[in-house]
């Protein structure tokens, strides 16, 4: 009973650290998503040094802690220009959950049929377009189940956020917990928020697959 009841007293204060976890994880998964298309493509490039490039990016992100990113964009960058505390989380997300996707989009784009690619271009279409038109819908529908994981992963990631000290969820249980040394009760409540988003996130990416899948029929 105690429990419910701290459910529905600290309820509003969980809710509103819902919604900046929730924005944030928007913000993070929308500029790592265009990070990871761009690397995806350099990725497959022709040219070496497109390669390359790519190469060194993902190499770099996936060889390093993501709290260190972290720390490199708020506390280092900021030495240069003060992003805040909301975007230098979601840069710092972004650009490490952007290496992970670029590797899911470049396997969705080399899964298709070079043949749709070669009958495109004898149509007339340049490789942009075609890429745009033929390609990229039809690798987008492929990754959907890998990019819906890196989308809950990163969700979870944003509880990185409280070591700058930002009003997201788990902050939030940390502070209550510190203030009223009910550790139990407020980490529980917050993993319960935690759990709700997922379910939630979980059910959409399922629906939307389910949907593409009716379409491709």
């Amino acid at each position: 009973m105690h429990f419910l009841s701290d459910l529905i007293t600290y309820g509003p204060f969980f809710f509103k650290a819902m919604q900046v976890t929730v924005l944030l994880t928007a913000a993070s998964i929308t500029i790592g998503m265009a990070i990871g298309l761009l690397f995806a493509l350099l990725k497959i490039s022709k040219r070496k040094l497109f390669n390359r490039i790519a190469d060194i990016y993902i190499g770099l992100i996936r060889g390093t802690p993501l709290i260190v990113q972290l720390f490199f964009v708020y506390f280092g960058l900021a030495e240069i220009v003060d992003f805040g505390q909301f975007w230098s989380a979601s840069i710092a997300l972004a650009v490490h959950s952007g290496a992970y996707i670029a590797e899911i989009f470049r396997a969705g784009i080399q899964s298709i049929d070079r043949g749709q690619m070669e009958a495109a271009r004898s149509l007339g279409m340049s490789y942009p377009l075609a890429m745009r038109r033929i390609i990229l819908p039809q690798a987008f529908k492929r990754v959907i189940p890998p990019l819906g994981n890196q989308f809950i992963i990163g969700l979870k990631d944003s509880s990185l956020a409280a070591f700058i000290a930002m009003d997201e969820l788990f902050h939030l249980a940390q502070r209550f917990a510190a203030s009223t040394f009910r550790s139990m009760e407020f980490y529980a409540m917050g993993g319960l928020y935690y759990l709700f988003l997922i379910t939630i996130f979980t059910l959409a990416v399922n629906a939307l697959e389910r949907r593409l899948k009716v379409d491709e029929i």
